[in-house]
């Protein structure tokens, strides 16, 4: 994975570079009810978002791991228990190792896509601040697309590092549902190609070594800047060019709530810090 540094040009301005990115590492959430000093915290965070007319809000993968979905490198994660799973992350090894592709489409059909996960109370509360009609815009750095099976509407959501609900060809772009592409593997194609032009099929991720697309990177900084309130859950902040959406609020005058079971690179930049079960306090802060 490239790493990237901001620019910064007149007047404070950051900006993205042009980088390839891809999976969030985080801490996931204790679950636990919240604390006296985090319910303080939660009650400021609500007071924030009811002020509030256009809100970012910058998902990771803590926000799913109440619905089931595990991390990638914690001690539990996807590429712990099977680390050769991160070979086929790879978008060279993907594209050079047809076993690597056989190998991929196998761990999905055994259970890797996460089909059978539904959305939880985290997923669903943002879903309620759209309808409050205060959502600016809802970007995810997941892929498990729980955002928009909750209900967020899709000129409100960026999905940063693509979608496991989706197929797409690489040749020709050609995108489609996955499952159409999961019952050709269950049929026998071990490595289903496009029936369009006979380019190599992947899920609609983004893997490492691919370029992000420059117009979900457009939206996000976009809505970053015009936002008046930023509010980063269950993602670590770790992952850039996404996690400069955050100084770029800030130094755009929006508050910034982060909602994280660890600390963050940006915590200083924080008007609330609330570390307390995604799937319990964020009801709480969107009312």
């Amino acid at each position: 994975m490239v790493a990237g540094e901001a620019a910064e040009a007149g007047g404070g301005r950051v900006s993205f570079p042009y980088i390839s990115i891809c999976f969030n590492i985080f801490s996931p959430p204790t679950g636990n009810s919240p604390t006296l000093v985090a319910m303080h915290a939660i009650e400021k965070a609500a007071a924030l978002v009811e002020d509030a007319r256009r809100i970012c809000v910058l998902t990771g993968a803590g926000i799913s791991t109440d619905s089931g979905i595990p991390d990638f490198r914690g001690p539990h994660g996807v590429w712990t228990k099977n680390p050769g799973a991160e070979r086929t992350a790879t978008i060279q090894t993907y594209v050079s190792d047809p076993q690597a592709r056989e190998r991929a489409w196998r761990r999905y059909i055994d259970g890797g896509m996460w089909t059978e996960r539904e959305p939880n109370a985290g997923h669903r509360a943002l879903v309620r601040l759209e309808a409050r009609g205060k959502l600016e815009m809802l970007i995810t750095q997941n892929v498990d697309g729980l955002h928009a099976r909750a209900g967020t509407s899709e000129d409100r959501l960026v999905e940063i590092h693509g979608t496991m609900a989706k197929a797409m060809c690489l040749s020709c772009g050609r995108r489609g549902p996955i499952g159409e592409v999961l019952e050709r593997v269950r049929a026998g194609e071990l490595d289903p190609h496009c029936l369009v032009c006979g380019g190599i099929v992947k899920a609609a991720t983004v893997s490492f070594g691919q370029t992000v697309a420059v117009e979900d990177l457009e939206r996000a900084e976009r809505a970053a800047t015009s936002c008046d309130l930023m509010m980063a859950v269950g993602t670590s902040l770790a992952v850039i060019p996404i996690a400069y959406v955050v100084p770029i609020a800030a130094r755009h005058g929006a508050p910034v709530i982060i909602l994280n079971a660890e600390p963050t690179p940006y915590d200083d930049m924080a008007s609330v810090l609330v570390s307390a079960g995604i799937s319990d306090a964020l009801p709480r802060i969107v009312g």
